[in-house]
């Protein structure tokens, strides 16, 4: 039997990349889908963009006080009425194959949740595909995150991740995190005996931040996040999640080494890493620029990233405050 599929859409604002996501969805070659959006108290009117396609697309539109997009999912997938729920951000563009491929692989590939990785579009600017350059790089750490071999233990992001309604229901859906309530459901899923997978055909095209004050702020709160997960889930901590933390020690300490013992070891490999970056991503784009930008990029989310990650250490494991307390903004209070 065909699996029944709900696409399940939070969103704040972004009226334009919704018609865009829309569009894409409406081009789909399985066209036996349902689409629910979940306005965020946006500030903007969202209605005109979704009356443009209530007539071609089996839609449904709810409205609610803002909450953060985990809880919105949750409101979402109450009034889904399909038996999977395929969460996207609002930012990502679908190919056509997309919903044909998801079911395919459920078919196929045994698991109770599944996610895909994101690429950049063509139509991307160049600051664009530098950023998704640096979150899917295997030079960063995004490089565990779309790989094959991460089948077994693959976290699914909520830009792209699919859920069976029943175990999304069992577990409870996502948690009260705002920042980082992907990854959590992941391993809630695991402590309780599901399974994931990485499905390789279904990767979307994932605008994220358009400038690189957004999306240091963005992997901030991502590196604050992490070690309010390994506290939660302390059976999945994995010493890779310091490795941006280290990359910006290491570089304090290769400036301190040069200024003071006037030796230069330490920077010069991070001048190597430098340029390893930038002939891959100028490789992998086929852009010089946007290689040169991917260096910039990279350089900021392992910083911001690290940066966020030792702050949140420090205020968990030393001072040993409450996450709530440290970071009261990434919960909500339910």
């Amino acid at each position: 039997m065909k699996p029944t599929i709900s696409i399940v859409v939070a969103i704040f604002n972004r009226k334009d990349e919704l018609f865009e996501l829309l569009n894409s969805l409406n081009s789909q070659t399985d066209k036996d889908f349902e689409v629910i959006i979940v306005d965020d108290g946006s500030l903007i009117d969202l209605k005109p963009t979704i009356h443009n396609f209530e007539e071609i697309l089996n839609i449904k539109y709810f409205k609610k006080t803002n909450s953060g997009p985990g809880l919105s999912r949750n409101y979402g997938a109450k009034r889904a009425s399909n038996d999977w729920l395929v969460f996207v951000d609002s930012d990502v563009i679908v190919e056509k194959d997309y919903i044909q491929n998801i079911k395919n692989d459920i078919l196929t590939i045994p698991c109770d949740a599944f996610g895909g990785a994101d690429k950049a579009h063509k139509g991307f600017n160049l600051m664009q595909k530098a950023i998704s350059y640096s979150m899917t790089s295997v030079f960063t750490t995004g490089g565990i995150r779309g790989s094959k071999k991460a089948v077994s233990k693959f976290q699914p992001r909520s830009f792209n991740m699919g859920v069976k309604k029943e175990v999304f229901e069992k577990v409870g859906g996502f948690s009260e995190m705002r920042i980082g309530e992907d990854p959590d459901l992941s391993m809630t899923l695991w402590e309780n005996g599901f399974t994931t997978a990485f499905f390789d055909s279904i990767a979307v095209y994932h605008k994220r931040r358009v400038d690189f004050g957004k999306f240091s702020k963005q992997v901030y709160q991502f590196g604050c996040a992490r070690p309010i997960l390994n506290q939660r889930h302390p059976n999945y901590v994995k010493i890779s999640f310091a490795f941006p933390t280290l990359f910006m020690l290491g570089y304090v300490l290769g400036f301190i080494e040069y200024f003071i013992l006037q030796k230069g070891f330490v920077l010069s490999l991070f001048g190597l890493y430098t340029f390893m970056v930038l002939i891959h991503a100028t490789i992998v784009t086929k852009n010089i620029a946007i290689g040169a930008m991917a260096v910039i990029s990279t350089y900021i989310q392992m910083f911001s990233y690290g940066y966020g990650f030792l702050k949140s250490w420090i205020l968990l494991n030393v001072l040993k405050m409450k996450p709530e307390d440290a970071f009261p903004k990434h919960f909500h209070k339910i």
